[in-house]
């Protein structure tokens, strides 16, 4: 007959039960369904290792394949497009990886390395270690005492440099607090010091306060407020990150080494070392390798890094297709679970389920069955990470050899990890391992990660169970049976006192995550755009324009191209916004991984005619013989739900927020391979970078997401003259197509086109008014291949590019870039309208052909 705590003990192992414990489980669709999607390898297979190792979904895997298998990635050490392509999705991912962590490239850099230890290595061999002298105490290095082998293998390096080191109790770190010694020697406030610490324990899943970075690094708490000098802290978030929101907005730690097979399961061999912009500038780095000089010499002693912090610390060619991987990494998490918060929740609410369940289980005698290492009852989120750490008992209290449960977990096919898990300090606590014993153990032939697990009886190790974003509740019902049944003196007894406690005490939320989880990705740095205005040019400004030109032009053409490289949108009359003409280049078509395409690599946007309607408020993409597609210009863009992201424009980061998938699926199809429409987000603002003289002297003006400036002008007269020079070419490509005008001219996207009688007189402006409306020219218009894309067939050629070289010695520009800052005191909209009269002023100084 079956006892009463057996039963209570089924019981128990029900989901409805379970829901009595935590009510977040899931997200938002059935998790054995997810589970069978997605990971149908595990089927019949326990998994409990995500500290270990999380697993990867199928999805990620599939998107991968289809991403290196459409797309040519080339050593991004090179310049040709392939390697320009892995460039601009490499730097896309670096941007996914703050925008995880509720960062910017502003305050940090991502610099790749093989795994959290090499990040790790990378601080300890760089970090500027100062040596006791007579003039002061030098630096120290610090950590906690619960922290990984690879942490506290930075000693050996401190250890030849003179350097002393502390180590550091968890308890010590408060208790020990005290107002910070005052600073007064300049050589002691310079001396650098290095606190370690893990953001969750990889033993217990202890989470140590995030507050502990502004704490350390203000001096006020141990051992930083005992010494003097600058404290930097390194947080290993390695464990902490697999199931729990990192904001290093609110916790700036100076180095945060992670390993991404932790988050996704796949890449593994492949890390990163977030690094505050700040602290890497006193990093010291001796050996270079390729890709990180700006120049040296093979004979002399003579070397200059670069000055991109990334490019001096990423020594020859990065695993850059395990890197591209790690974007659909990003996309699956995303997709399957929403965000990192309902990853927490989840895995927590498994964690706490089974430490409740384990804790109260008895054998027939009344002794535990388990001795769990923890130092609290898995109540708070804040405080315990989703990892069990325990010893098995049995019913005389001795400790079941960890070896043992191994062996017998994987006949069940339940994989649990074993043994010190690379944390000795943790392990010596928790289990009452003195230094004495450790070194006795190795005499007796004990080392880390063999199968001694007992020695006179006690334990040398203990086991370790772990949850991750796709366990599920069937995992935790296996793992608690396998123990009942396998090392349970029967018949079972329940702590029904303790499991009341237990069940009774209201489990505290992050108050932080779910403050967090409000923050969409991407939404970081903005700033208030200022509102369209218009400027009158004084009389004058008028007349010295007059005196200095004595001629004047009209403007013939005004375009606008609302897509970033698709097709123009012809106007005869257009309002100026903040950015230039109003919603030029307001959108961009992106890849996959959120890189932006243009016609260098997908001649085909210039077939994909937008059309704005200004009075019905949208956006509509027409193609040839197909259906199209329309989006509104601005509803719903202040939607929090809406998905955001950063891309680069240019050498600039931007943020932008994704048009939805129905443009996205009408894009995909036209173009052959997947894409996006993707908008500026609102507020956004990005300053104009065009290096010049004159564009300095201007000051900064905001952009959209154009290239170099807000404006582009060209004049017909260069159109004619270069026209004339293909014609005469006898080689030249498709003859006809040169002798129609208005089919050169689209070739170069400019938005203002002029009539002119002098080819290239634009160079020489500085000035020009259209209609009342003034710019300041800023510098001329480097031409690449693009111009070499016919803009109504898509087909490319030399030409124009060559004979505009020939005719420009060598000076590959036609155009002239334009700006335009609006007045402040006054609230019309500048309009510009073809027909009006453009008055130029021509710079003291010109350089024309």
């Amino acid at each position: 007959m079956e006892s009463g705590s057996l039963r209570d003990f089924r019981d128990l192992c029900t989901f409805d039960s379970f829901k009595g414990f935590w009510r977040y489980y899931g997200y938002g669709v059935d998790q054995q369904e997810l589970i069978d999607r997605e990971f149908k390898r595990i089927k019949g297979v326990t998994y409990l290792d995500h500290a270990g190792t999380t697993l990867f979904p199928e999805s990620q895997i599939k998107g991968f394949h289809d991403d290196i298998s459409r797309n040519v990635y080339g050593n991004p050490h090179s310049h040709n497009p392939s390697s320009r392509l892995t460039h601009d999705t490499v730097e896309s991912v670096r941007y996914r990886i703050l925008e995880h962590f509720n960062t910017c490239p502003e305050e940090y850099s991502v610099i790749f390395t093989s795994g959290c230890t090499a990040a790790l290595k990378l601080v300890a061999d760089t970090f500027p270690w100062k040596a006791a002298s007579n003039e002061g105490q030098g630096s120290q290095f610090c950590y906690l005492t619960d922290n990984h082998t690879s942490v506290v293998g930075i000693r050996g390096v401190t250890a030849l440099q003179g350097v002393g080191t502390v180590s550091v109790l968890p308890h010590e770190v408060e208790r020990r607090a005290r107002k910070p010694p005052t600073q007064t020697n300049g050589e002691e406030r310079s001396a650098p010091h290095l606190f370690c610490y893990p953001a969750q324990s990889n033993f217990s899943g202890r989470k140590y306060p995030l507050s502990y970075v502004k704490g350390i690094q203000s001096g006020r708490l141990y051992p930083a407020c005992e010494r003097r000098g600058r404290w930097f802290v390194l947080l290993d978030a390695a464990c902490f990150v697999s199931c729990s929101p990192l904001d290093l907005s609110q916790c700036p730690a100076d180095f945060v080494p992670i390993s991404f097979y932790k988050m996704f399961g796949f890449p593994t061999g492949l890390g990163a070392l977030l690094v505050r912009n700040e602290a890497a500038e006193v990093l010291r780095k001796t050996y270079f390798g390729g890709g990180t000089a700006s120049a040296y010499l093979v004979a002399d002693n003579f070397f200059v890094p670069k000055p991109n912090v990334v490019s001096r610390f990423e020594d020859g060619t990065i695993s850059f297709l395990d890197i591209i991987s790690l974007h659909h990494g990003f996309e699956a998490l995303q997709k399957l679970t929403g965000s990192m918060l309902n990853v927490q929740l989840h895995a927590f609410g498994l964690a706490r389920y089974t430490y409740v369940v384990l804790s109260c289980l008895r054998h027939s005698n009344g002794k535990p069955v388990a001795r769990i290492h923890c130092d609290n009852d898995f109540q708070n989120i804040d405080e315990q990470g989703a990892v069990l750490n325990f010893n098995l008992l049995d019913c005389h209290g001795q400790t079941v050899g960890y070896s043992q449960v191994d062996k017998m977990a994987s006949l069940f096919n339940i994989h649990v990890r074993t043994g010190c898990f690379c944390n000795t300090g943790a392990c010596q606590h928790y289990l009452d391992i003195s230094n004495q014993n450790v070194k006795s153990n190795l005499h007796a032939g004990h080392i880390c990660g063999d199968n001694i697990d007992l020695i006179e009886g006690h334990p040398t190790g203990s086991v370790r169970v772990s949850f991750g974003y796709m366990s599920s509740f069937e995992d935790c019902q296996n793992f608690l049976r396998f123990v009942v049944n396998c090392f349970v003196h029967k018949p079972l007894i329940l702590d029904k006192k303790r499991l009341a406690e237990l069940k009774s005490a209201e489990p505290m939320e992050s108050a932080a995550s779910r403050d967090l989880a409000s923050i969409p990705n991407g939404q970081l740095g903005q700033t208030i755009s200022p509102s369209p205005e218009r400027i009158t040019p004084s009389e004058d400004t008028v007349s010295q324009e007059g005196k200095n030109n004595g001629s004047s032009h009209t403007l013939t053409n005004l375009f606008i191209y609302p897509v970033k490289s698709c097709a123009s949108f012809e106007v005869t009359e257009w309002p100026l916004g903040p950015q230039g003409l109003l919603y030029d280049r307001f959108w961009m078509v992106v890849n996959e991984n959120g890189v932006c395409l243009s016609q260098k690599r997908e001649p085909k946007l210039c077939l994909i005619h937008p059309i704005i309607c200004l009075a019905s408020n949208t956006l509509q993409l027409q193609v040839s013989g197909t259906e199209p597609v329309t989006v509104p210009l601005e509803t719903g863009l202040m939607n929090s739900d809406l998905r955001t992201s950063q891309s680069k424009v240019c050498g600039d980061r931007v943020q932008t927020v994704d048009c939805g998938e129905e443009v996205s699926a009408w894009l995909s199809e036209f173009l052959g391979k997947p894409c996006h429409l993707v908008r500026q987000r609102p507020k956004f603002m990005r300053d104009m970078k065009f290096k010049s003289e004159k564009a300095e002297n201007f000051g900064p003006s905001a952009l959209s997401l154009v290239n170099e400036a807000q404006f582009l002008l060209i004049n017909r007269a260069s159109v004619s003259f270069l026209q004339e020079r293909i014609a005469n070419r006898h080689d030249s490509e498709n003859e006809g197509t040169w002798h129609d005008t208005e089919r050169l001219i689209q070739r170069f996207r400019a938005n203002l086109v002029v009539s002119g009688q002098e080819a290239f007189a634009e160079d020489g402006w500085s000035h020009l008014t259209v209609g009342d409306t003034v710019f300041q020219a800023i510098g001329r218009c480097g031409r690449c291949q693009m111009i070499g894309v016919d803009q109504k067939s898509a087909t490319r050629s030399q030409e124009p590019l060559r004979s505009l070289s020939e005719c420009r010695s060598g000076k590959v520009t036609f155009g002239v870039y334009l700006a335009h800052r609006s007045a402040r005191n006054s609230t019309a909209v500048p309009v510009l309208s073809v027909g009006a009269r453009v008055i130029p002023r021509i710079s003291e100084s010109t350089d024309k052909p």
